[in-house]
């Protein structure tokens, strides 16, 4: 397995201008992942899209947003289907997650990938083949490690 699959909130961070060290290191963990391959999912756009538009404080315009989802989709983009809900829901009860992140790490194994970038799990945590890395931590993999510079 190899490559990163990169939440929701990973990708608002990155737009969101009102939280400028969070901004940089999103950039920056999106940026270092790139040569490596991102993967999103269906999830994901639709998430970045509402959070985009309705729930920043500057929240985006429809066209930026809509625009920043097609540039999402030159990723790798896991639909999500009937097979991954099921198995979002018996990894919610056996990870003790929420379905919305059992769907994640679902998505990102479904993809082969090795990493989740999200600061909603806990960082370092490994589930099911897929290690979450928090790239807000300093010093975390895919982490600015001075945003300042």
């Amino acid at each position: 397995m190899s490559g990163a699959f990169i939440d929701t909130n990973v990708w608002v961070y990155a737009v969101d201008e009102a939280e400028p060290t969070k901004q940089l290191r999103a950039k920056a963990a999106i940026q270092a992942e790139m040569a490596v391959g991102i993967v999103v999912s269906a999830q994901v756009l639709g998430e970045f899209y509402v959070t985009a538009t309705r729930k920043l404080a500057r929240p985006l315009l429809h066209a930026d947003a809509q625009a920043y989802v097609r540039d999402m989709r030159r990723q790798r983009v896991v639909p999500i289907g009937d097979r991954l809900v099921d198995e979002a829901i018996a990894g919610a009860q056996s990870w003790q997650l929420s379905y919305w992140d059992a769907l994640l790490l679902v998505a990102a194994r479904t993809a082969g990938c090795d990493r989740l970038l999200t600061e909603d799990l806990q960082h370092g945590r490994a589930i099911d083949g897929v290690t979450i890395v928090d790239p807000f931590l300093e010093g975390a993999e895919g982490a600015d490690a001075d945003p300042g510079a």
